[in-house]
């Protein structure tokens, strides 16, 4: 079976099973991206304003749960409503387990935004010369993966991380840790790259 692990075994998120969640949301495609999107930044900021540790970790988790239940062919009305339900109940659960803190690497969340995105400066050039000089740094491989990882809007970016996952043989989640992981590298790299031209100004 395709979509629903078969009795008695761990469920996995699968392309199909996130096609039919997607197609809940909206018959069209690019409007479909456009809420799955709204609806993950909502249970960000909501995970965030409660002071969960790991609100990007807990919005995933939130909607793999939903997918899930649709997977399992259980019909849901109005699933931005289920949605938030459901994450009253991840938050009460990370509330009695403390040692989400020490989530492993192949766990961690991923805050799905390019790097440089919210790095707004007034020297544009400097940032753009410091992306591309970190970026020059990484492994081919890496260098790669995380350029693939960021292209695309909306419906094409949900379809081009799943496609990733299936090339690389890895889970969704495992592929947003590796993606995490490296664009933490990168960002690094950018913010002594940029202190060092400040200092030399």
């Amino acid at each position: 079976m395709d979509s629903a692990a078969s009795s008695g075994s761990k469920w996995t998120l699968t392309r199909a099973a996130l096609a039919k969640f997607l197609e809940s949301l909206d018959s069209d495609e690019d409007r479909a991206g456009e809420k799955y999107e709204a609806i993950r930044l909502r249970l960000v900021k909501y995970f965030d304003w409660r002071g969960a540790h790991f609100p990007d970790e807990c919005a995933d988790e939130t909607i793999n749960r939903v997918i899930r239940k649709l997977d399992s062919g259980e019909p849901l009305r109005d699933i931005e409503t289920y949605c938030f339900g459901v994450a009253r109940m991840v938050f009460l659960e990370t509330l009695k387990r403390p040692d989400r803190r020490n989530v492993g690497l192949d766990e961690a969340p991923v805050i799905a935004v390019p790097a440089l995105e919210n790095k707004k400066d007034e020297n544009e050039d400097e940032q753009l010369n410091c992306f591309k000089r970190c970026l020059s740094e990484l492994p081919p491989e890496s260098r790669q993966l995380i350029l693939q990882y960021y292209q695309d809007e909306r419906r094409d970016k949900i379809n081009n991380r799943q496609s990733i996952a299936d090339r690389l043989g890895i889970p969704l989640n495992a592929l947003r840790s590796r993606a995490q992981r490296i664009r933490n590298r990168l960002e690094k790299c950018i913010d002594r790259c940029l202190e060092k031209s400040e200092k030399s100004v």
